[in-house]
């Protein structure tokens, strides 16, 4: 039988990890800071469970991050400043205050609108807590993936017009920073001890054009880099399958050979 009060079940839970006499060692010394890179790694396991359409997976992936939502709410009880109670009631309240047109009387067209809407509620709402910053780009947080911040950046800056006018110049600019990118690489060869420091900066510069163009081609760069990390997981597998099938080991192979492996398991993938 299900229990009746699972959130309950599993704030005792979490406060009994914590207790400072009767709990866990690990969870007892565990602060915001060394949790948080647990928030995020557990925010991608759920989405790695929605790519591999594995439903249930995504129980388990979504159980765990409520518990690192849990396990911050409970620290900061500890601490004073807030319980688990006011994460719930603030997020309702902005759910609420984001959605007039739900919970109010406001006509919103579409979900373009709705967007629109959405960013205006939010400039509201830092003006009210004294955030006097008038930027378009004011209010994009700092803690996000870059490639998730350089999207927002984006999207920010071509609402005010600040933008291509199709995916053409993308492209272009692509390819005038891969020779930028090429021309350092030549001054590092040459001996040019500041070219380390400007390829970073150049490299930089084409991933940011790179996730401008996932953006004008309505692609999740994430979710795209994360399928490509599937795939290159996969035809390497099978490379080194195909090695010890054939009584050898991949790493004694040379690089034609590993190639010609290579192409084999992408021809076998398709």
């Amino acid at each position: 039988m299900t229990d009746p009060h699972p959130i309950e079940r599993l704030l005792e839970i979490m406060a009994r990890l914590r207790d400072r006499e009767r709990g866990c060692p690990w969870d007892i010394e565990q602060t915001f800071a060394t949790i948080a890179p647990y928030t995020i790694e557990e925010a991608y396991e759920v989405a790695d469970a929605i790519d591999r359409g594995d439903l249930a997976a995504l129980k388990d992936e979504l159980g765990d991050l409520l518990l690192q939502v849990v396990f911050h709410a409970q620290m900061a009880r500890e601490q004073g400043a807030f319980a688990f109670a006011d994460v719930v009631a603030a997020i309702c309240d902005k759910m609420v205050r984001r959605h007039p047109h739900v919970f109010g009387d406001a006509d919103i067209a579409d979900a373009e609108a709705q967007t629109a809407a959405w960013e205006e509620t939010k400039r509201r709402e830092r003006e009210a807590a004294g955030e006097n910053d008038g930027s378009a780009l004011a209010g994009i947080s700092r803690g996000l993936p870059e490639w998730m911040r350089a999207i927002k950046l984006q999207k920010r800056a071509a609402r005010v017009g600040f933008d291509w006018p199709g995916v053409q110049p993308v492209i272009a600019k692509l390819h005038e920073e891969i020779e930028e990118v090429r021309a350092e690489f030549a001054a590092k060869a040459a001996g040019d001890a500041q070219a380390q420091a400007r390829l970073e900066d150049e490299i930089g510069d084409l991933l940011f054009v790179c996730a401008n163009l996932a953006r004008h081609a309505g692609v999740d760069p994430g979710a795209a880099l994360r399928r490509a990390n599937l795939k290159f997981e996969h035809r390497f597998r099978a490379m080194e399958a195909l090695a010890q099938a054939e009584g050898r080991a991949l790493a004694e192979l040379d690089l034609d050979a590993q190639e010609a492996l290579w192409d084999r398991a992408k021809a076998a993938g398709r």
